[in-house]
């Protein structure tokens, strides 16, 4: 009789646990490279939307109203200001000709100076900005990212775990974060001041965990696009 060689289950067993860690381990930087291509997309739509921003100011003379509704992304604008003096929420994506949601699904958010949403008074050099933006240094302390009410509007993402964010239909997921005292400030806040600062996934970190994507426009390049466009004196 001529001897059968055949795998024992022990055998099968090994050689799928040693197939599973090789997986495993191939997924593993896959998974941090597509975040790190959600995170750059994110980015540089932002970007965009500054830009789109600006662009706006440049052909109108001044900035949009936040979005009208999760559904409606045009500016929430009643006569010359916008609804109810509303200066944070969505940003306007149908008005700017631009994306609603980030690469995470979330709906971007958007806060405006009110004298520069204003569009039966244009806004002027002298015109108040409200808006402040920090950041923390090296050793966790906040320290200013901009000049104290110096920006006339800010978008950002709320990033990977979208505490707080809002999905395509408008529903705003809950805070599951613990101690992520930055990323609260951003939804949480008045629309007066926001934090950005590199992301952090240690709980234990000054300001909690953070993965927010912060875009300011900035006074300068605003101005500087508005006199090109001849819209300020």
């Amino acid at each position: 009789m001529k001897n059968q060689t055949a795998f024992t289950l022990v055998e099968m067993a090994i050689v799928l646990v040693i197939v599973g860690l090789l997986l495993g381990g191939m997924l593993a930087p896959l998974s941090a490279q597509m975040e790190q291509r959600r995170a750059a997309d994110t980015s540089k739509a932002l970007e965009e939307a500054r830009d789109a921003l600006a662009g706006f100011a440049a052909r109108n003379g001044y900035l949009p109203c936040p979005a009208i509704s999760a559904s409606n992304g045009l500016e929430d604008r009643s006569g010359t200001r916008c609804s109810n003096e509303r200066r944070l929420g969505f940003l306007p994506w149908a008005t700017l000709g631009l994306p609603k949601l980030d690469a995470w699904q979330h709906i971007y958010l958007y806060s405006v100076t009110p004298a520069f949403s204003d569009s039966g008074a244009p806004f002027r050099l002298n015109t108040p900005r409200d808006i402040t933006i920090t950041s923390r240094d090296a050793g966790g302390n906040i320290v200013p990212a901009s000049a104290q009410n110096d920006i006339p509007a800010v978008v950002l993402s709320q990033g990977r775990n979208g505490f707080g964010a809002f999905s395509d239909v408008g529903v705003q997921a809950a805070d599951m974060g613990q101690g992520n005292v930055d990323e609260k400030a951003n939804f949480q806040a008045d629309g007066r001041m926001f934090i950005a600062r590199d992301r952090a996934d240690n709980p234990a970190a000054a300001g909690g965990a953070y993965d927010d994507i912060v875009v300011w426009l900035s006074p300068n390049i605003l101005f500087n696009r508005m006199l090109a466009a001849q819209r300020l004196p």
